[in-house]
């Protein structure tokens, strides 16, 4: 039986420009055009795992702001539940302003707005999973929110996947109840830093694929000329990972399927594909 994925996390308005290259301290660089692209990491794994095949449900907040009312009207025509998307009155929706270099490198400054707002009746979502349900949380919302969704979740024989970014110290039981924690290489080593002690740890490196407790998986290859925005491609990744685990996948189908969402990522430009809000 397949179960659904429950992710709680960010929303965000992301304002992005192309440049030569990115600024260094100090300076200034003159910006290609301004796109306003849906974004967030919450919301971009919701999409990624409803495209994915996963019945999917977002939790979070948004503000009382035409981004945030175009952005509930854009999950729920990709398929993606908004009933426990709560609108804060007052409270701009999150905004990031997105920079993205030749070649495809981006650098984000994230303003949270109403992802700062996230509180217990968010967590209360979390009440409905079950076994073979999967919470997906990373952490551009509340860390206590995070922390008291997973330990809820994890009590109701839900599976947790937690995407340690950006990256902040977790509790020690909190990091020990996800199946996997999914870091990159930087996060990999804070963890590290931080004596934190993963049950299973998923980490990535970008175009040299994956490893996930000793299953390893190469990257599908990306030709340099193909690369577009590097935006999304963690996300599409961890969205595509909990909608293969909610289907019953085990490790290496879960990590190829995660791995090509990642590679489709790189293609468009924006966290999501046709982002335009």
């Amino acid at each position: 039986m397949t179960g659904r994925v429950l992710v709680l996390g960010s929303l965000n308005v992301d304002l992005v420009t192309r440049v030569a290259r990115h600024p260094r301290p100090g300076e200034t660089v003159v910006g290609e055009g301004l796109e306003r692209l849906a974004g967030g990491k919450g919301a971009n794994q919701a999409v990624a795992a409803a495209a994915a095949g996963a019945a999917v449900a977002m939790v979070g907040c948004v503000g009382d702001d035409a981004g945030g009312a175009a952005y509930a009207n854009r999950l729920a025509r990709l398929g993606v539940d908004v009933s426990a998307l709560r609108v804060c009155t007052g409270v701009p929706t999150g905004h990031a302003v997105v920079t993205v270099a030749d070649g495809g490198e981006n650098a984000i400054v994230v303003v949270p707005g109403a992802n700062d707002r996230l509180d217990e009746r968010e967590v209360a979502a979390v009440d409905g999973l079950g076994p073979g349900d999967v919470l997906l949380v990373q952490l551009e919302v509340p860390r206590a929110v995070v922390c008291t969704a997973v330990r809820r979740a994890a009590g109701r024989g839900a599976r947790v996947v937690l995407n340690t970014a950006p990256y902040a110290a977790l509790p020690p039981d909190v990091v020990a109840i996800a199946d996997p924690v999914v870091a990159n290489e930087h996060e990999m080593a804070a963890l590290a830093e931080a004596g934190a002690q993963p049950r299973s740890l998923l980490v990535t490196f970008g175009a040299n694929g994956a490893a996930w407790d000793g299953v390893t998986a190469p990257a599908h290859v990306v030709e340099p000329s193909e690369v577009v925005d590097t935006t999304g491609a963690g996300d599409a990744f961890c969205g595509a990972l909990a909608a293969a685990l909610a289907r019953g996948a085990g490790r290496e189908e879960a990590l190829d399927a995660a791995l090509a969402a990642g590679a489709a990522a790189v293609r468009h430009p924006g966290a999501q594909p046709d982002a335009g809000l």
